[in-house]
């Protein structure tokens, strides 16, 4: 199968592979006490507007003492929002229970959670919508975030942007609209920062000052739900804090959540990158995933203060192994992945039968360097700069190190006469982490 060199925002992950219709659809897996089989998935945008691959997750969870088998998501749920051929960050896939809880097969809801309701005046100050278009999947994304400053910062989940080519917000208390730009991504622990073009004025939400929540307290939702546009609450109470989340999509290397949230609101697609608010309305946490396959929907919410955290160092333009700032370079090639599905939005091409040590390509992005060059499927590119490249991941992480703008040197092999080659090429701004 492929996977893209540089998923989009430059974050690259080791040669991760996900369904070309799923947003980083994950399988968390909660530390805790006793077990109990759920399927789980992050919540990023809106509803997939075609079918995507259904799949079954697991949990281990403090709250429940029974175990039982996860139930079919409901097709339609999962990341984030999307139509077909996603690049990674809205929602499309399965995986993500209906609105207030799961359903039997006929249709009767087994929940006892309260169905979330329409956002009131007071939780909507601060929020807004996204929507994001996946300019190399032909996809648009749906999700939430929120206001930091007056003037337009928004803080939101990666996964929610992760893939945009462009990205639209609306400022729901007031129905504006605004272009935004990202301003960094940490793709290892789900954050993004984004700035609103021309904002000023606007009213940011209000984080918490007295010490997070504890087990037992009253917190509520809000988001895009379903990526409809429209704010939904969904209340819920907290079922344990600081709790670890090892979330990984089907045949990939798992990544890791810390410190989270766990509470019982029934939160779906597209909440993902809103607030938590505690019983004062302030900001506790980011919605950032949730079980399905249950009657009883388990959320998870990254503390507002790790996040805070991550969003200082973003400003202050301190990169590292985890922050990317601003938007990544880009080469625009798929590649051949050693794992068994495709990364979104690149295709799949399967085995393409080189014999060279190397990434090889299985198609090539129009109007990128790659093109330029003459790079084609087939072919096996061997270095980068001088930097012998033996895996796809390895170049992956090789090209992460660049800036768009940067010229590299790229040898390949090529899959029709075996003979090497090299150019020079200026690599371009890829799609956001």
């Amino acid at each position: 199968m492929s996977v893209p060199v540089q998923p989009p925002g430059g974050q690259q992950p080791p040669n991760v592979a996900v369904d070309p219709r799923r947003r980083r659809v994950r399988r968390p897996v909660v530390s805790g006490v006793a077990a109990a089989v759920l399927g789980l998935a992050l919540i990023a945008g809106g509803i997939a507007v075609s079918g995507a691959t259904e799949t079954q997750t697991t949990t281990t969870s403090d709250t429940s003492v029974t175990q039982e088998q996860a139930g079919t998501p409901p097709e339609g749920f999962s990341g984030g929002s999307q139509s077909e051929g996603q690049f990674g960050g809205g929602q499309s896939g399965s995986g993500m229970p209906q609105q207030g809880g799961s359903s039997t097969e006929d249709g009767t809801s087994t929940s006892t959670q309260a169905a979330a309701t329409a956002a009131t005046t007071e939780q909507q100050v601060g929020v807004v919508t996204i929507v994001t278009t996946l300019g190399y999947e032909n996809g648009q994304a749906a999700g939430t975030g929120m206001i930091l400053t007056s003037d337009g910062t928004v803080l939101t989940n990666n996964h929610v942007i992760e893939g945009a080519t462009s990205i639209e917000v609306t400022v729901e208390s007031t129905g504006q609209t605004y272009t935004a730009t990202v301003v960094g991504t940490d793709a290892t622990h789900d954050i993004a920062v984004l700035q609103l073009e021309n904002a000023s004025g606007l009213t940011a939400i209000t984080l918490d000052d007295d010490g997070g929540v504890s087990t037992g307290d009253t917190v509520t939702a809000v988001g895009n739900a379903e990526g409809t546009g429209d704010l939904v609450a969904a209340t819920g109470d907290v079922t344990a804090t600081d709790q670890t989340m090892t979330a990984s999509e089907s045949g990939t290397e798992s990544e890791t959540l810390e410190g989270l949230i766990e509470f019982s609101a029934a939160v779906v697609s597209g909440d993902s990158g809103g607030p938590v608010l505690d019983s004062e309305g302030e900001v506790v946490g980011i919605t950032t995933a949730a079980s399905s396959g249950s009657s009883t929907i388990v959320a998870y919410a990254i503390d507002i203060t790790d996040a805070m955290e991550i969003v200082d160092q973003i400003e202050a333009g301190n990169a590292s192994s985890d922050i990317v700032i601003g938007y990544p370079a880009f080469l625009g090639v798929q590649v051949s992945s050693e794992l068994s599905s495709s990364q979104p939005g690149l295709g799949s091409s399967g085995s393409l039968g080189s014999s060279t040590t190397g990434a090889t390509i299985a198609g090539v992005i129009d109007g990128t360097p790659a093109a330029s060059a003459g790079l084609a499927a087939g072919d096996t590119i061997t270095a980068v700069d001088g930097t012998a490249i033996t895996t796809s991941s390895q170049l992956s992480s090789v090209l992460a190190e660049y800036s768009p703008g940067d010229s590299v040197t790229i040898t390949w092999t090529s899959g029709t006469t075996g003979t090497s080659q090299s150019a020079t090429v200026t690599l371009i701004e890829g799609p956001a982490a």
